[in-house]
């Protein structure tokens, strides 16, 4: 670690004073509202101003709008911990805010400024995170954590491609599913160390028992086994071979997430959210091996990596670090509990939706207003203590 004598106090725009706090505030309005403006867009009673078609878009702010600020917040909170070097503030913190927002009008009018222009504008952003992470985490010699820098390349890779095959093909697969394995391989490797470790320092000191496996061996084999299945998937999602694969990456995901104890943290909800958003992942392995042997609309595992384990893991990784760098006791609130509870009601019913047709436009309404107030009920809980208008603030209401 590079020895680094870190300022006191951020004398500037408390907004300002550390990444999870613009990113994390700005990401939650853009997932609710970008769902309240797509469920209209969806059923043709609202005209989209994006070159995209509007499942495109939809599919493009969720996966590349809203999830890139969520990583971007947490990324540069966690990376001076990392390094022990100084966090990005102040002004080159805003310029990444302000070309983050750049990039979501950039693709929403790109109908009028055009699909090149919204391609650069919204690409540099990941670039720019992507250069920044590398910069830090090598000036701070942690050379571990690249691992993470690498994901962060390959989902802006996943970015152009599908701005590409949006404009030349008309909609896009390829760009989608290189984004979803992406996200599913960040969850999969951030959650297999912060949620025991999490899980570890509560047990210790509230509930001695049984703890939780720590990283190690076979983490390290089941993150390796689900890259290389979701590169297949990518690939051939459609694949027998693919499906079997996606199966056993499944249930390895099951083995692992029993290892963590999650079973003892009913007591904390701000834990157990943990374990309920993990255990969407291998979920989605096992849709998605479902429907390469066409039992299940290929869309149900899709979601269930999407609204479930990156709808729930984000709000609890927000919800949690917020709490924590604002000074916060690390409990939910029963308002924290509400966001949690209407976050698992979006995902299950965006689910039920894709494979009980009859039933889907009451269940696309449920999980759209069920998304939209989770996020935005975060914006308007967790706003106050993410802008810094009441540091002393000890809870959530």
């Amino acid at each position: 670690m590079t020895a680094v004598s870190r300022p006191r106090v951020y004398q500037g725009w408390p907004l300002l004073s550390g990444s999870f706090r613009p990113f994390f505030l700005l990401g939650s309005i853009h997932a609710g509202l970008a769902i309240l403006v797509w469920l209209p867009a969806f059923y043709g009673e609202l005209t989209l101003t994006s070159a995209f078609a509007p499942r495109d878009w939809h599919v493009h702010e969720m996966l590349y709008g809203y999830l890139p600020a969520v990583i971007t917040g947490f990324l540069f909170t966690a990376i001076p911990n990392w390094t022990g070097r100084l966090p990005i503030q102040g002004t080159p913190l805003l310029v990444l805010v302000l070309v983050w927002i750049a990039g979501r009008f950039g693709v929403t009018f790109s109908a009028y400024t055009g699909w090149l222009a919204a391609l650069l504008v919204d690409a540099s952003f990941l670039l720019l995170v992507a250069a920044a992470a590398t910069r830090e985490i090598m000036a701070g010699r942690n050379w571990k954590n690249l691992n993470v820098v690498v994901l962060v390349v390959l989902l802006l890779a996943g970015n152009v491609a599908f701005h590409l095959e949006a404009h030349f093909h008309g909609l896009a697969e390829t760009g989608i599913r290189i984004g979803v394995a992406v996200v599913v391989l960040l969850i999969s490797l951030i959650g297999g160390r912060i949620i025991p470790s999490f899980t570890r320092n509560w047990l210790v000191r509230e509930h001695p028992g049984r703890l939780p496996a720590p990283f190690g061996r076979f983490d390290m084999v089941v993150v390796a086994i689900s890259a290389l299945t979701l590169a297949a998937w990518v690939i051939g999602s459609s694949s027998h071979y693919t499906g079997v694969a996606l199966a056993f990456a499944g249930v390895l995901h099951l083995v692992r997430l029993a290892r963590w104890a999650g079973d003892r943290t009913f007591r904390e909800r701000l834990l157990l959210i943990l374990h309920v958003g993990y255990a969407f992942v291998p979920f989605g392995f096992l849709l998605n091996a479902a429907a390469a042997f066409d039992l299940v609309p290929p869309s149900a595992g899709i979601h269930a990596w999407m609204a479930g384990a990156a709808g729930t893991m984000t709000l609890a990784v927000m919800s949690r670090a917020t709490l924590g760098h604002t000074g916060q006791a690390l409990t939910a609130s029963r308002t924290t509990q509400a966001i949690y509870l209407a976050i698992i009601v979006a995902a299950l019913a965006r689910i039920c939706a894709v494979i009980h047709p009859a039933q889907s436009e009451a269940l696309l309404h449920l999980a759209a207003f069920a998304w939209a107030g989770a996020f935005l009920g975060f914006a308007i809980a967790y706003g106050p203590l993410l802008a810094g208008v009441d540091p002393r603030r000890k809870a959530v209401a």
